[in-house]
């Protein structure tokens, strides 16, 4: 089946220069661009958006500058690794666990950039495209569109075309791609994930359901942010849906989320590249012959890769022994440290505006977010 891909793609290098200048029309962008750069004359911003002939250009002159200052301002620094486990002249399907809206994919790009390689194409869901310039920015940063909200006969055929794009993208354009393992963030940090997924991916392939994954060469890529600046509002999320099971995100909530993660104190951030996953893929052929099975087990699969490879640290052990009612890490930190912690979590709970707050429950909520990781690599390890 032939299908067009217009409405969701990046825009190619060709067609880049045309969306710039529509942004440089955008009141709202401009002052974006003049918050992130205020040395610059409006007049020189203009110029330089201007001046870029293709989406690489783009994010290395414009969006890499900005990334560096928030590793220098914002993190203690951000490590890619595991670069030594991938072939860097083929294209993969980096499949992650999801913790930022923005910078999950963009500081991937940069540590890219820095390397010297080409970035990947990023999915990102249509319901954070708020206003249409929006658009144009993430498409022009080499970002697709993940159509949301769908009636059952649309979410077909938006999987069937999404999953031809990324097909195409990885074999035709031989261009890797990012992609989070579930719909949205895990608001507690229990990476997991999403069967169906995994049953896009395979609907654009002739062979078996593993020849199909196999071709898109699918790497699982464990993100650690030491720090995550929207735990407050995550939490405060988790109340409001206990409190009315009809409750629903506005625009303006995934607004200040993107405005808090990029601008929150995030503490060490850590990306692990874990490889492919081909040669076990063969195996889970070997082994099962049902699909579902096999669906399974590939989702078993990312899992146990992602939550093997965080970088754990002290405040991930604090949390745990905390929520456990241990001791078991308290060899590894120390009681001013855990002071710290506890303190960092008081403040955060001081930040949520909501009535009836309940300290108790948020209180639990944050520290499941920061002893989940933990929990879930001691588990990998053990099975």
């Amino acid at each position: 089946m032939e299908f067009n891909f217009d409405e969701i793609r990046c825009f190619n290098n060709d067609e880049v220069q045309v969306v710039l200048e529509r942004l440089t029309n955008e009141k709202q962008f401009m002052k974006v661009l003049s918050t992130i750069y205020p040395l610059l004359p409006k007049e020189l911003i203009k110029q330089r958006l201007m001046s870029f002939r293709s989406n690489y250009a783009f994010q290395k002159e414009m969006v890499y500058p900005f990334l560096q200052y928030l590793e220098a301002n914002m993190t203690k620094g951000i490590d890619l690794n595991g670069l030594d486990k991938i072939d860097v002249t083929k294209p993969y399907l980096y499949i992650s666990n999801h913790r930022d809206i923005i910078l999950d994919s963009a500081f991937l790009c940069g540590k890219l950039i820095e390397k010297e390689m080409n970035t990947v194409e990023i999915a990102i869901g249509d319901n954070l495209l708020i206003f249409p310039w929006i658009e144009d920015l993430v498409r022009v940063n080499k970002s697709f569109i993940v159509k949301r909200g769908l009636s059952a006969r649309q979410i077909l055929e938006s999987s069937q075309r999404l999953s031809a794009y990324i097909a195409h993208t990885i074999s035709d354009k031989n261009q890797s791609i990012w992609i989070a393992q579930r719909e949205g963030r895990a608001k507690d940090s229990n990476d997991r994930t999403q069967e169906s997924l995994l049953k896009m991916f395979n609907m654009s392939g002739a062979g078996s359901f593993t020849e199909n994954l196999a071709k898109l060469n699918i790497c699982p890529l464990s993100i650690s942010y030491e720090y995550d600046p929207c735990d407050y509002l995550k939490a405060k999320e988790m109340q409001l849906r206990r409190d009315n099971p009809c409750f629903k995100k506005q625009p303006q909530d995934d607004l200040l989320n993107m405005q808090t993660g990029v601008m929150g104190y995030k503490g060490k951030v850590v990306y692990e590249i874990t490889g492919d996953i081909n040669k076990e893929l063969e195996i889970i052929a070997a082994k099962a012959s049902n699909r579902n099975e096999q669906i399974a087990l590939v989702a078993e699969l990312i899992d146990k890769r992602i939550h093997a490879n965080y970088s754990i640290f002290a405040i991930n052990k604090i949390a745990y022994d905390l929520i456990k009612s241990d001791n078991r890490f308290a060899n590894e930190y120390t009681t001013m440290e855990k002071l710290d912690f506890e303190k960092y979590l008081s403040l955060q709970i001081a930040k949520i505006d909501i009535e009836n707050r309940d300290d108790d429950f948020l209180m639990s909520k944050l520290l499941e977010m920061y002893a989940n990781p933990l929990i879930n690599q001691i588990e990998s390890q053990t099975n």
